[in-house]
């Protein structure tokens, strides 16, 4: 008889009080993961969002809409932002909200040429924290090289904000043969990523949660445009960009892997993180794979053009530490496993919210 077989008067335990750790999927209600990334905020955005709204560009999905407007093609992107704290090792909300709206035009080949700003207040916080936040976006945009060119402000009653939300779209124009999207990954394609990941999730949590690693580790906010111009003046036959922010390098894989129809295999070894991160990680339990990035890039290209790729990527500033990290496959289409250094395989699944919320 199997050692789990129960006997006939053992008590039944009672499951009404259990609860799960992680958000349910059938939810009646906004949950934190909902805006983390992964699966949640994919299915609100497929099951609520994209039938309220349709049209054939929002179907694109990606982190900017392509579109042509008189004759051009031009790049769009919206995005919010509520990190907390609104200061941080390596940037703040203002900076993010330059460097993640030009990031997602910079994901579709465009370099941004204008940027719309909200402010969002609450009563109370203080004019001179306003005008910091301020004053580094306005440096932020020109360090990027685009336009603040119109913008809108409203102030919420005390309690029902915190200090300061941040609004900004971006538009910019695609070059002529530039064509970055996940349909146009096919196996074979070389993975690389720009440089060290998980560091802006971490930098995040120290200041928030008080923690300490033994050095200061410093968010990666960066505008990406110059590196991709770098990049497709190698050539213009890149497959398909991502930054990978909320969910981290493993939301953006399982982004692109499953409209691409492929499988991706990860090195994990080749994956570049930083010890003290590794370190982070490994104290608190979480997978680098999963932290938030901010000024850094995945990119699927041609295996004939991808050593030529990394090294134009190597040569500039934010691309110095580029890597190699794998490959699109045939094999398990839509799904991306990572190979570990012991010769095994996991699966590097999507998210199902965020290990760390409001990273940005």
């Amino acid at each position: 008889m199997s050692d789990t077989t129960t006997e006939p008067n053992a008590p039944v335990p009672d499951l009404t009080a259990w609860t799960c750790p992680a958000p349910l999927r059938d939810q009646s209600r906004v949950v934190m993961g909902h805006g983390g990334g992964g699966a949640l905020s994919a299915e609100l955005v497929q099951h609520l969002f994209a039938p309220a709204f349709g049209g054939e560009v929002l179907a694109q999905m990606g982190d900017a809409a392509a579109l042509s407007l008189g004759g051009v093609r031009l790049a769009f992107s919206t995005d919010s932002y509520v990190v907390r704290p609104l200061f941080f090792p390596g940037g703040s909300i203002g900076d993010l909200a330059v460097n993640g709206t030009v990031n997602d035009l910079a994901m579709s080949g465009a370099r941004a040429a204008y940027l719309s700003c909200g402010f969002i207040l609450e009563e109370g916080v203080e004019l001179s924290v306003v005008a910091r936040v301020a004053e580094a976006l306005g440096a932020a945009a020109r360090e990027a090289g685009v336009e603040v060119a119109t913008g809108d402000t409203k102030v919420v009653e005390a309690g029902h904000g915190d200090g300061i939300f941040i609004n900004t779209a971006g538009i910019g124009l695609i070059p002529p043969g530039v064509d970055l999207r996940p349909q146009r990954v096919v196996p074979g394609d070389v993975v690389i990523v720009s440089g060290a990941v998980g560091v802006h999730g971490v930098a995040i949590m120290s200041v928030r949660e008080g923690l300490e690693f033994g050095v200061e580790i410093e968010s990666d906010c960066a505008p990406l445009g110059g590196l991709v111009d770098a990049m497709l003046a190698v050539t213009p036959d890149l497959h398909v960009l991502r930054d990978p922010t909320r969910g981290g390098l493993a939301a953006a894989l399982n982004e692109i892997a499953a409209p691409a129809g492929v499988g991706v295999v990860v090195q994990e070894r080749h994956v570049p993180v930083p010890p003290a991160v590794a370190n982070a990680c490994a104290i608190l339990g979480l997978d680098p794979l999963y932290v938030a990035n901010e000024g850094k890039l995945v990119a699927f290209v041609p295996r004939e053009h991808a050593d030529a790729v990394l090294d134009a990527m190597r040569a500039h500033p934010l691309g110095a530490d580029a890597q190699v990290i794998g490959e699109a496959v045939d094999a398990h289409p839509g799904m991306v496993v990572a190979r570990t250094g012991l010769g095994g395989t996991r699966v590097v699944d999507l998210p199902i919210g965020e290990q760390l919320p409001r990273i940005c």
